[in-house]
């Protein structure tokens, strides 16, 4: 019975050919090697399973080949590549800096460099997460760092380099190593599925690439433990199951839900996710990153944006098409803001739920006033005959019989309506009085949007006019609505932008509003001016601007008489004493 050998391992790249993502730093590391320009000390940094001490173990059985070939690889044969492979060769050293981190292990590092290779050209000295290394670690290590033997290269690698000191940094060349992209853990996961002789569809590759978060020894790892739930035949749902994804059917479901506005079947649809057990904020971020899917869907030329399967762009594309722009810029703003705003929820789910409703209804008072207006002809059939009466001359008199037909006409053309009406009925039976209330909201908001929306900004008197309704809104906090109904504004820009300024008395109001509040102040006042060309700034009320206070009571005696006259009076003629 053979031993079982994980994909992560298994599938390692043993050359630069054979390195996945990294292409730039093994075609800098073959080129340094050609030339013979040999650093003494090298930095690879990245996130986890990228490939950095995959590359450290190519470039150091590179540099100690004895028949490398005319691409710059090891051979594989010669005794310095056949030790290494066989894990026996004294040119190449480990250290693991998270359990080796203490100054007696660095003094036992420096110790074996002082020997020279055996076999090969150079002793190489890998130190891995070397960024655990103590701070006395780092200072025994710095004096060999930077003076090593002519035969030691040390190859330093970790996940965390501004951990490293500066006086190592400066002595090493730092690599970069990216996060792997989609597009090519996908392509290695369906070669070692054709070499496992496993079948999976790209769908479900997809799914895996993008839970390893761009790390492929994640990926390999997901795809064995894939492999070891769903067998040989792997099937779409079995992935999503298995991993707990969410599915992309779900988003796909809810935005058609919110061009309807049936905000029932959105909430019915999130109950269902939770008692499911996924996570309501990963839920909400799954609805953002699929809005914003659609927005590139629907923008032309950013199809390279979209990591997915063909099959599910073309998904995308037929779903994107059935959204105006305007109804996903703002759904994506509501959701990112349900994001920010779901960890300082007293109720996180009727956070969440109220988000639902606003999507249902934000078709409404997105679609564009030409969209709008389209449907008015088949809604109000009896104001056709309208044009043909505005002719107040007596000359259009003759005409009149030729158009008197339209009366007897009208029993036909209502005939349509009144055979619908049964329809109309039952449709009127589902709709809850809740929803028709929230629909009149929108149906007004919508109006006032296309009044007031347009190419052009509101105005400074419009803006002006509008603000105590914002201070009304947040009637439930009582400080909060008196600052803003006594702020001064000022309002800045032009037609084609606004800037609203308003003042708070302190710093300290200043950095909170603009944390806590600013984003959602700056939403409702685009709502009530009915135009997102407007944006929200808060300054601080200069110190000469400031009013005193009056706390004393002789303070408060004075204020009272200087702003009335009567009341100084009254003090003068009863010969009162104000303190």
């Amino acid at each position: 019975m053979s031993q079982y050998i994980v994909s992560a391992r298994k599938y390692r790249p043993d050359s630069f050919g054979t390195l996945i993502g990294q292409d730039n730093i093994a075609q800098t590391l073959k080129n340094s090697i050609l030339r013979g320009q040999l650093a003494h000390a090298y930095l690879f940094c990245g996130p986890r399973g990228v490939g950095k001490t995959t590359t450290a173990r190519i470039f150091a059985k590179m540099i100690n080949c004895s028949n490398p070939s005319a691409e710059m690889e090891p051979c594989g044969t010669c005794e310095s590549c056949q030790s290494f492979a066989e894990g026996r060769s004294y040119c190449i050293h480990e250290l693991d800096a998270a359990s080796n981190n203490g100054v007696e292990d660095i003094k036992t590092l420096m110790d074996q460099v002082r020997i020279p290779p055996q076999v090969g050209k150079y002793s190489v000295y890998i130190i891995d997460e070397v960024h655990m290394l103590s701070q006395s670690a780092f200072n025994a290590f710095l004096k060999t760092l930077e003076e090593p033997p002519a035969h030691a290269i040390f190859i330093l690698a970790t996940t965390e380099k501004h951990k490293i000191l500066p006086t190592i940094l400066s002595r090493c060349q730092t690599y970069d190593f990216n996060r792997i992209t989609v597009e090519n853990i996908v392509k290695n996961l369906r070669m070692v599925a054709t070499s496992e002789g496993i079948t999976i569809d790209d769908e479900s590759l997809h799914v895996i690439a993008h839970k390893a978060d761009g790390a492929m020894r994640d990926a390999l790892t997901i795809f064995d433990q894939t492999v070891a739930f769903c067998g040989t035949d792997v099937k779409y749902q079995d992935v999503l199951r298995n991993l707990n994804v969410l599915d992309y059917e779900y988003s796909f479901s809810l935005v058609d839900a919110f061009l309807k506005g049936d905000y029932p079947s959105a909430l019915l649809t999130f109950d269902e996710i939770l008692t499911k057990g996924f996570n309501a904020l990963h839920f909400v971020a799954a609805l953002s990153s699929h809005l914003r899917d659609l927005i590139v869907s629907k923008s032309g030329g950013l199809e390279a944006l979209l990591e997915l399967p063909d099959s599910l762009k073309k998904k995308y594309k037929e779903q994107a098409d059935r959204c105006h722009m305007k109804f996903l810029y703002d759904a994506l703003g509501v959701t990112t803001a349900c994001e920010a705003g779901y960890r300082a929820s007293v109720n996180p789910r009727l956070h969440i739920e109220f988000a639902l409703m606003r999507l249902s209804f934000l078709m409404a008072a997105s679609v564009p006033a030409s969209a709008s207006a389209q449907p008015a002809p088949a809604a109000t059939p009896v104001a056709q005959p309208a044009p043909a009466q505005p002719a107040p001359a007596p000359a259009a008199a003759p005409a009149a019989p030729a158009a008197q037909p339209a009366p007897a006409a009208a029993p036909a053309a209502e005939a349509a309506p009144a055979a619908e009406q049964p329809q109309r009925r039952a449709r009127a039976v589902r709709q809850t009085p809740s929803a028709a209330s929230m629909k009149a909201m929108v149906d007004k908001e919508a109006e006032e949007v296309a009044v007031v929306s347009g190419d052009m900004a509101p105005s400074e008197e419009l803006l002006k006019a509008k603000w105590p309704e914002l201070a009304k809104e947040y009637a439930s906090k009582p400080r909060m609505a008196s600052m803003l109904a006594t702020t001064t504004l000022k309002i800045t820009g032009d037609d084609t932008q606004r800037v609203v300024t308003f003042m708070v008395d302190n710093d300290a109001q200043k950095v909170w509003v603009e944390s806590k509040l600013l984003h959602d102040l700056e939403g409702r006042f685009q709502r009530i001016v009915g135009s997102p060309k407007v944006l929200l700034r808060v300054d601080v009320t200069p110190a000469e601007e400031v009013k005193p206070v009056a706390y004393m009571p002789e303070d408060k005696a004075k204020e009272l008489m200087a702003e009335n006259a009567e009341v100084k009076n009254l003090v003068k003629d009863l010969g009162l004493d104000v303190k």
